[in-house]
């Protein structure tokens, strides 16, 4: 019998035990998620944004992880410390207000270079109004982070 491991990435492992945990409490009592959605939408934020970091698509994340990332946002030292890492520079975040709703191939491409970065995508995070985006692991025979 051939044992197998899971090697994709997490982003609670890249954030370190300590921003994983103020990322997950953030969640909770600012968007009033359980502790354990909130530890979830926190992995899927730091992945996507160490995702971002190199992408070759426009990376939009679903309505769940950007509560996570937003609370990543808010831990500014950190934030800038993971973007100086992952990306060489500061990664700003730029709202569209009164822009319409997230993009839902933007928001599937998302999950889908996340995936191809390595990382384990949560696929009932990846939703827009509801409806799961990142449930197809063959992308319909397109490769990852291609349009």
């Amino acid at each position: 019998m051939t044992a197998t491991t899971n090697d994709q990435r997490t982003g609670r492992a890249v954030a370190g035990e300590e921003l994983f945990e103020s990322l997950a409490h953030f969640v909770v009592v600012h968007d009033g998620q359980s502790p354990e959605r909130a530890r979830r939408i926190a992995d899927q934020a730091v992945a996507f944004l160490v995702t971002a970091a190199t992408a070759t698509v426009s990376m939009v994340p679903s309505d769940d992880v950007d509560l996570g990332l937003h609370a990543l946002i808010l831990h500014t030292k950190e934030y800038a410390a993971l973007c100086e890492q992952h990306a060489g520079r500061f990664l700003h975040h730029n709202p569209a207000p009164g822009g319409g709703a997230r993009d839902p191939e933007k928001v599937a491409a998302s999950a889908h270079a996340m995936k191809t970065a390595g990382f384990m995508v949560l696929d009932d995070l990846w939703t827009v109004d509801g409806t799961n985006l990142a449930q197809c692991d063959a992308d319909c025979g397109r490769p990852y982070g291609q349009a």
